[in-house]
């Protein structure tokens, strides 16, 4: 199985270099809304099997013109949202970035840190997990088709790096994913996963790429 890990488009939030977990959170800016249309040509030679989505609006917007191209349902799948910030919440501070991807960093060594207020590192990856276990479960095994599924930053930089074989907790901090950033991976939950691809920028070029805006949950801290 192929999975396309693809961050959402550009937000309010990641303009203001605010960490935005709460359901159902913002929509998209007018770059995000570009980024998302640029999807459609940048996938166009693989061959997406499905659509999922999180419980989030913006993973919902950035995937609906996919969706159009491809002729593809939708699906939301609860699990895959972002990593919960909790007392953190809308904080644009650098103290509190940091500490909010410090403690997920942190998760290499010890799944118990606890973000203020939000979550450990067991109940993230349980749940995400779950999440892929049960889109897994609805794809014939072994299936070589590709599963489009649309998440968020900083869920998609720990859950990619903590599951595949061959990404180490040094090279988590330094793989950066902009908005419509995609990870690529191939495997399975029973075998295992192996990252195949990390994009530094967005899925259309660096053209819809925004370096002025602060992004706590794409870029290195």
């Amino acid at each position: 199985m192929r999975l396309l890990l693809i961050r959402h488009g550009q937000t309010p939030d990641n303009v203001r270099g605010a960490i935005g977990t709460v359901l159902p959170g913002p929509g998209l800016t007018e770059l995000g809304q570009a980024q998302a249309d640029a999807v459609v040509a940048a996938l166009a030679e693989e061959p997406i099997e499905a659509i999922y989505v999180s419980t989030m609006l913006r993973t919902r917007l950035t995937a609906e013109p996919l969706s159009a191209a491809l002729g593809l349902d939708i699906n939301v799948v609860d699990g895959l949202q972002e990593i919960v910030a909790g007392d953190l919440e809308g904080h644009t501070d650098t103290d509190a970035i940091h500490l909010y991807m410090g403690t997920i960093f942190s998760w290499w060594q010890d799944f118990d840190g606890r973000i203020p207020g939000g979550e450990d590192g067991n109940e993230f990856y349980g749940r995400f997990t779950g999440a892929i276990e049960r889109i897994a479960a609805e794809h014939a095994p072994g299936s070589d088709k590709t599963i489009a599924i649309f998440s968020h930053g900083a869920a998609i930089r720990a859950w990619a790096s903590w599951s595949s074989r061959n990404i180490d907790a040094e090279a988590s901090r330094g793989h950066v994913l902009p908005n419509t950033g995609v990870v690529i991976l191939e495997g399975s939950p029973a075998e295992g996963w192996i990252v195949v691809d990390w994009a530094g920028q967005p899925v259309g070029g660096a053209i819809l790429d925004d370096p002025s805006a602060p992004d706590p949950t794409g870029e290195s801290k």
